[in-house]
């Protein structure tokens, strides 16, 4: 087969196409990063989504950024609150906030939900962490403020809980990461923090009826996020070999949960690494160790089924790094656009036993051969560039 037939031109009319293929329609469609900071991958995202909201009856947009941080954005989506120069300051993580194409799309949305009455959501589904993580402070004291009355102080006054937390710098100890003794996630105050959080979360069950629907999805994901966060510092402060695999295991776990929140308010774009939103287990190199746990994506598809579907991005020639012609990449360079939505199904007929690429850029995650068909498509850029930090 002519790889030519197994893709099409990217645009809104290919995207729509891809959609009506599926088995059934997404409540959420990732589409994946094969490599951050790469601004030509961003404007075309925009593209998707804006042709999603318009045409496709989309309202949300979820992105690899903190949680608690997204809630600055939504904020200024939704109600237009501060400026642009400041959401785009406080409302990411990882450095997203210095992403043009990150701006445009904030300025996009805010000027969408202006003259629409049915309004667009902005989410982060990252977790508060990095390979570290934030304090749990402000899911915490933001749970107990939504549950204010006589049944909070039940559990633990706000002095308590302040006590109990301690300096923030404490827990946000960034040395921690690499030395378990640095960490303060088993000590005393924290493990009943830990008890404190489950509580507080199984108050807020009993409690929901008399919350706004508003609240109620604030304190939800407080809830969530505090009792993650918890769980990563307890398990920061482990010294065992499993260590790494079951930090990355939980930060995926965070992601997946919020993702299911966010699937709750109907079809949302997701955007995040291929590592974080594929379907198959994810394995990297870490030191002397080979890490390897399940991706939010595959979690995400494990609850959803066919409402989950994911497009992964790969890219052809970056800078001087181009891909041999017997990898997935050189061959998909032989289409004549320059941005293309790949058939996964029609491709693995065209290329029998493609090599895997390898890049010479550690940050660029190659597509995986043996593993396509876990792909519902590609969204393919022939030739990028790329610049800045590169977390995962």
């Amino acid at each position: 087969m002519d790889i030519k037939n197994t893709a099409r031109p990217l645009d809104g009319a290919g995207v729509s196409a891809f959609l009506r293929s599926l088995p059934a329609r997404p409540l959420l469609l990732g589409l994946g990063e094969a490599r951050h900071f790469v601004g030509e991958l961003g404007e075309v995202r925009n593209e998707i989504f804006r042709h999603l909201v318009e045409h496709e009856g989309y309202r949300s947009f979820a992105i690899e950024s903190d949680c608690l941080m997204g809630l600055v954005v939504d904020d200024y989506v939704r109600t237009g609150v501060g400026t642009l120069d400041d959401v785009m300051e406080r409302g990411f993580s990882h450095g997203f906030g210095a992403s043009p194409a990150n701006r445009e799309l904030v300025r996009w949305m805010r000027a969408y939900n202006e003259e629409h009455d049915e309004k667009l959501r902005f989410f982060g589904f990252d977790g508060p962490l990095e390979y570290w993580a934030a304090s749990p402070r402000q899911a915490l004291t933001g749970l107990y403020a939504l549950l204010d009355g006589p049944f909070p102080s039940t559990v633990v006054t706000r002095e308590t809980l302040d006590t109990l937390l301690g300096p923030d710098d404490g827990w946000a100890n960034e040395a921690a990461a690499m030395d378990p003794s640095r960490s303060i996630g088993r000590s005393a105050d924290a493990q009943r923090l830990r008890m404190i959080a489950d509580d507080l979360v199984a108050l807020l069950d009993t409690q929901a009826p008399q919350l706004s629907a508003e609240d109620r999805e604030l304190a939800e994901l407080y809830g969530r996020t505090a009792i993650g966060l918890l769980r990563y510092h307890y398990w920061m402060a482990d010294a065992s070999p499993a260590r790494w695999t079951r930090l990355s295991a939980l930060r995926d776990a965070m992601m997946a949960a919020n993702l299911r929140a966010v699937a709750e308010h109907g079809p949302a774009l997701v955007f995040s690494s291929n590592l974080h939103l594929q379907r198959n287990k994810t394995l990297m190199p870490f030191g002397d160790q080979q890490l390897e746990w399940w991706s939010a994506g595959a979690i995400t598809a494990a609850h959803l089924g066919d409402r989950y579907a994911f497009l992964a991005s790969a890219f052809g020639t970056a800078l001087d790094d181009t891909p041999p012609p017997d990898t997935v990449e050189g061959a998909l360079s032989a289409l004549p656009w320059d941005h293309s939505l790949v058939d996964v199904r029609r491709l693995a007929e065209a290329i029998t036993k493609p090599t895997p690429r390898v890049s010479q850029d550690f940050a660029y995650f190659p597509l995986d051969p043996a593993q396509l068909d876990l792909i519902d498509g590609i969204v393919f850029l022939k030739q990028v560039v790329w610049s800045g930090p590169s977390p995962t």
